[in-house]
């Protein structure tokens, strides 16, 4: 199979690393790698990542740090050169893989070597419905989510690059100084300009927090326009559909529904990150080897 090399960038991630890390860790096929690119944190983001290596001294992980700039884009980069994968996996510290995800990827790229980048639906492990959040986050994605020609947009919290189609376009991808762009969009365009294909699976599932309709309406409204500000700097492709505006109709419901919930699963002591695959990997049955 492809070797997949996992690429985390953190800054301040102290809550969900080690969670995001198991996760990474405890899967059906194993990565070839799982990095955490360190973005000059100042909270224990970097001990937590050092316990989880104490915890589990097989499993594939390196702590990586990126010092020279502030930024997701560059600590990103910063990570895909280090990674020595056929398959570059790229999500967030705060993301939990479902067990087969690397399975899932290697053999996506595997068999269909036109595939250059790759993607898949996500659901929030922190708010109720899960399986309704992943069945509607799939149906945006196939349909909205899309570039003019209906190709596939990469998503930073659900991804997978190979590593030759980064190899060709990391000198072109946008540096973003202003930081007012989607850094996976963009890449997602270069991938396409450099007419490399994005594919998407249903299979390539991740969950994610709901935190980010924790912020004020502004707030959201500013990170919805990285859309706009993104395909602005692209003037030679196009979308026909938006799908900031789905996810702004949304925020009213989930800002008001993320709070209580997390109060609710503080009130019951339940970790959600550490919950949220326990059925799933009864039913892969994985042999956890880093036990052993």
């Amino acid at each position: 199979m492809l070797r997949v090399s996992l690429i985390i960038p953190a800054y301040n991630e102290q809550e969900r690393i080690a969670d995001c890390l198991r996760n990474a860790i405890i899967q059906t096929v194993p990565a070839h790698e799982i990095l955490v690119v360190d973005n000059k944190s100042t909270d224990n983001t970097v001990q937590e990542v050092e316990r989880v290596m104490e915890q589990y001294p097989d499993a594939p992980v390196r702590l990586l740090h990126q010092n020279a700039e502030q930024g997701l884009v560059p600590t990103r980069n910063f990570g895909f050169d280090h990674a020595t994968g056929d398959v570059l996996g790229r999500f967030d510290a705060d993301c939990m893989l479902r067990p087969d995800w690397v399975e899932q990827v290697s053999a996506l790229f595997e068999h269909n070597p036109q595939a250059m980048g790759a993607t898949g639906p996500v659901t929030y492990y922190d708010m109720p419905a899960k399986q309704f959040s992943l069945r509607s986050d799939d149906s945006v994605r196939r349909h909205t989510f899309r570039a003019e020609h209906n190709e596939v947009l990469l998503f930073g919290s659900n991804m997978a690059i190979r590593a030759t189609a980064w190899q060709q376009i990391r000198n072109s991808v946008c540096r973003d100084e202003a930081d007012i762009m989607h850094e996976d969009i963009d890449l997602s365009l270069h991938l396409l300009s450099a007419d490399l294909a994005t594919v998407y699976s249903k299979h390539m599932v991740c969950s994610i927090s709901a935190r980010r309709m924790d912020t004020s309406f502004s707030s959201f409204i500013a990170y919805m326009k990285r859309f706009k500000h993104t395909f602005e700097a692209h003037p030679d492709h196009r979308r026909k559909r938006k799908s900031e505006h789905v996810l702004i109709a949304a925020y009213p419901a989930l800002h008001t529904l993320y709070p209580l919930y997390r109060k609710y699963l503080d009130h019951m002591d339940i970790n959600p990150a550490e919950r949220m695959w326990m059925r799933e990997r009864i039913n892969f049955d994985i042999d956890d080897q880093w036990f052993d």
